[in-house]
């Protein structure tokens, strides 16, 4: 089987294709509304893509093996 090489630009490469859906009960909601409103979050997506990714990083980090 051959491998493809597919040339991609950067911009290809970065959009975001993968959907996934979140459910939250009223008491969760209505804190995201608090914290938005407080703070001036307009854009709901990405305070969730970063708080996501961000927690996963940290966790890979603390994760990682060491050699001592």
């Amino acid at each position: 089987m051959e491998k493809k090489i597919v040339n991609m630009s950067e911009k290809e490469r970065r959009k975001r294709i993968h959907r996934k859906t979140i459910i939250f009960n009223s008491e969760e909601q209505k804190l995201i509304d608090t914290f938005c409103k407080r703070y001036g979050i307009k854009n709901r997506t990405k305070l969730f893509r970063e708080a996501i990714i961000t927690v996963i990083l940290q966790k890979m980090v603390q994760d990682h093996p060491t050699l001592f």
